[in-house]
């Protein structure tokens, strides 16, 4: 706590948020381009039956989430209650509409947002240009031309209270209820590593996913408690961050935020892993059919990302590892969404013969 009241008092409390973001990234970046985690690959798998390395690895990444966040929730150091999935109304409507939207866009991109971003870093020029377009159509719905309709499809149905609902308060569950159940999926996520031959740094990497959510949780509830000026408790989401960062380049007065420095965290740490390892390596669309598809399920990753209140990240991990009601809803409608797709699209695609 004294070294980021020293870091809030010497460098500011918007440029030690910034700072932070970029910490939390850098760590996801690195973890997630090691270790391969995507939830487009994992939805995949499990359409076709197949309980394979991809899903283990989310799964692993997902319930360590939830081990670190909700030990650091027992010991004080995340505050749940004040965090902004949870601080404000949720939309139940917009999470099962959006989450299917993006769940089908995720497929059709081959590739969640973050899992853009993180190929985009080492060199895939199909995630630059799908994840330059996740951003536009993210803004757009935002505070653009998209806006009315995702506020009126959001808004058919909304938590009460003017919170979002608490899981594990709704459920009765006991304080340490979330840390038990992330230990339990991590124990069916090690089962099924062991079974699909998963080396360990791999198993480390995927572990390190998870671990930056924490960092994320951690680190803006430490400052929040110290700073001077409200700062919004939050840790890694991507649908919010990719249009807020973008905006950050064209507006003449940008602000620093901790969504600011995590976009540009991510693509480092990615972009040194890539490197260090010799997989940096430039590659493009394969054709135009290939093109059409990725532009056309990153616009739906865009819009359903932002009316399901976050991506495969922000809701799916950041948001599930808080137990925020919607955020649950919204990763399994892109599960859901995901799997549809991949049966309708792609399994069920005729397989070229031979000449």
């Amino acid at each position: 706590m004294d070294l980021i009241l020293y870091l809030a008092e010497t460098l500011g409390e918007a440029q030690t948020a910034a700072l932070f973001g970029v910490i939390t990234g850098v760590i996801f970046g690195v973890a997630a381009q090691r270790s391969r985690f995507c939830l487009r690959a994992a939805t995949s798998e499990f359409a076709r039956g197949i309980w394979g390395d991809k899903v283990a690895v989310w799964l692993l990444t997902f319930s360590t989430a939830l081990v670190w966040v909700q030990g650091a929730r027992l010991l004080g150091h995340v505050n749940v209650t004040e965090a902004r999935i949870m601080a404000v109304p949720g939309s139940w409507s917009g999470a099962i509409l959006g989450g299917l939207l993006f769940g089908a866009g995720m497929i059709l991109a081959r590739g969640c947002s973050g899992r853009l971003l993180v190929l985009a870093a080492t060199g895939n020029l199909r995630s630059v240009v799908s994840g330059l377009v996740f951003a536009v159509v993210a803004q757009m719905s935002l505070h653009g031309w998209l806006a009315p309709l995702r506020d009126r499809l959001a808004g058919l149905w909304i938590t009460e209270g003017g919170r979002n609902l608490d899981l594990m308060t709704a459920a009765r569950l006991p304080d340490w209820g979330g840390l038990v159940l992330g230990v339990v999926l991590a124990g069916l996520a090690l089962f099924l590593s062991r079974r699909n031959r998963i080396g360990a740094a791999r198993l480390v990497f995927a572990s390190g996913v998870g671990f930056a959510v924490a960092v994320g949780w951690i680190l803006t509830t430490s400052l929040s408690q110290i700073a001077f000026d409200p700062v919004t408790i939050e840790s890694a989401t991507f649908t919010g961050p990719s249009a807020n960062t973008l905006m950050f380049f064209l507006e003449p007065a940008p602000v620093l935020t901790f969504s600011i420095g995590l976009v540009p965290g991510v693509f480092l740490g990615s972009f040194l892993a890539a490197v260090l390892t010799r997989e940096f390596k430039f590659q493009g669309f394969e054709d135009e059919a290939n093109m059409r598809r990725a532009l056309i399920g990153a616009a739906m990753m865009g819009f359903g990302g932002m009316l399901a209140g976050g991506c495969a990240i922000g809701a799916g991990v950041t948001g599930g590892s808080v137990f925020a009601g919607t955020a649950w809803v919204a990763l399994t409608s892109m599960w859901i969404g995901g799997m549809l797709t991949d049966y309708l699209v792609d399994q069920r695609r005729p397989t070229p013969q031979p000449a």
